[in-house]
């Protein structure tokens, strides 16, 4: 397991890395990773040309479309057709922890959703991220239940990278996560 001191974009190249190398090291072919702005997603791609790593199946999955706010999404066109010209799937779709129960929430102080949201988060942002782009990739048939790799971030860049066994968002707890394979100390 790697451990980063502090949270963020600076531990990118070294999460992919660990991601990697556990995933071709245990024989799991595809790796589910968030990415915003598709800066995280591309630095992916050119690290799995590198390394030779063309077997890993690489998953992509932004923000919903209108997620910060304006009717758009924060990934821009022509990143996205970078991303798919070089094999990659990339996924929008709505996130299981900021759907109608975040409507909810800031009509009326309260969701069930940020229960599950901020219990992952005790282990840190990105695990709740790792944890909610499986559900996303296994909603929309990316994936099938056996253990996928997940990496995620806080904020912007990639510190934390998952073993997950997927499932259906309205099967949470059939998921499991196996294992952790880096995450920051402090977030």
């Amino acid at each position: 397991m790697v451990f980063f001191e502090r949270a963020g974009r600076g531990n990118t190249a070294d999460t992919l890395e660990a991601a990697f190398e556990f995933a071709m090291g245990h024989a799991i072919g595809s790796v589910v990773l968030a990415s915003t702005y598709g800066d995280t997603a591309l630095k992916a791609v050119k690290l799995r040309q590198e390394r030779g790593m063309d077997i890993l199946e690489l998953v992509v999955i932004t923000h919903n479309f209108g997620f910060g706010g304006e009717p758009a999404l924060e990934m821009i066109v022509e990143t996205r057709r970078e991303l798919e010209h070089n094999n990659v799937t990339v996924y929008t779709g709505t996130m299981p922890f900021r759907n109608i129960g975040t409507a909810i929430r800031e009509n009326m102080g309260y969701s069930q959703q940020d229960l599950v949201a901020n219990t992952l988060r005790l282990l840190g942002q990105g695990v709740k991220v790792c944890v909610e782009i499986a559900l996303m990739a296994f909603d929309a048939g990316l994936v099938g239940r056996e253990d996928i790799m997940t990496v995620a971030g806080t904020r912007r860049g990639a510190d934390t990278a998952c073993v997950i066994l997927p499932a259906p968002s309205n099967r949470l707890f059939d998921l499991k996560i196996r294992q952790i394979v880096a995450k920051p100390l402090d977030w």
